[in-house]
């Protein structure tokens, strides 16, 4: 129980778990070949198209209520002129990418992690090996660049159904002019404000997707294996596109 064994012994699994999981991205990113074109395929339209409405709907009501928080704040200091711009930059810099990344890794790191943790109890994955067919060529590579492509997508509508969101509650329950309010929002907004928060959303897509391969690869046997796997991908998903946001926010704005 030597205090200065358990830290150091700490930061030894700590580090060799982040080293685990870099190699086991890399191999994921860069096993190109052969490249299984049709999982790709049906991984952009589940990890993106299937994850639209959510991220649709949660940019709405977000823009809705920033638009009401930030004119009742500013209506203290008489500033409410301020609501289209602040809404337009907090939904494309902030509120857009981490959203969109949070709702991305509750529906898709749960599913990843789930399936291919199902593979792995019911020996599946063996079988590929079997096949001589490379597990991560086949199951993670077409997930991670599926995530990485469309989550950026995802951010780019969601920041628009967001600033709708804000228009709609600016011209009908704040008396805002809709001409008006559209011209301020692209007035303050700048285009690197635009390609920061599709960066992040590439980042967010990337840690969602390896979250979930990582611990469905990496589940324990049996239905309790896979439930802790699916539980522990959608944490660790949060918690990392959190942790990211704030460096990326840092680096891009400094």
């Amino acid at each position: 129980m030597n205090p200065v064994r358990l830290t150091g012994r700490a930061a030894l699994s700590l580090t060799r778990g982040i080293g685990a999981v870099a190699l086991f991205t890399a191999r994921g990113l860069f096993r190109l070949r052969p490249f299984y074109g049709r999982a790709f395929g049906a991984q952009l339209v589940q990890i993106g198209w299937l994850s639209l409405p959510v991220v649709g709907l949660t940019a709405l009501f977000t823009g809705a209520a920033l638009a009401l928080q930030i004119h009742s704040g500013g209506a203290r200091f008489q500033a409410s002129d301020v609501v289209p711009a602040i809404v337009a930059i907090g939904m494309v810099r902030e509120l857009g990418p981490v959203l969109g990344g949070l709702m991305v890794a509750a529906r898709v790191a749960s599913s990843i992690a789930a399936e291919i943790g199902t593979m792995k109890v019911t020996e599946q994955i063996d079988a590929l090996v079997t096949l001589s067919t490379d597990p991560m060529r086949w199951l993670v590579t077409p997930r991670l660049w599926a995530a990485m492509l469309t989550v950026p997508a995802l951010v780019a509508v969601g920041d628009i159904i967001g600033i709708l969101g804000g228009w709609l509650v600016g011209t009908q329950s704040l008396g805002f002019n809709s001409a008006g309010y559209l011209a301020n929002s692209r007035a303050y907004l700048e285009s690197w404000d635009v390609v920061s928060g599709l960066l992040k959303g590439a980042a967010f897509g990337l840690i969602v997707a390896v979250c979930g391969c990582w611990f469905g690869i990496h589940s324990g046997r049996g239905a309790a294996g896979v439930g802790r796997a699916t539980k522990s991908a959608v944490v660790a998903a949060a918690v990392a596109i959190l942790a990211a946001n704030f460096v990326l926010t840092g680096l891009f704005f400094e």
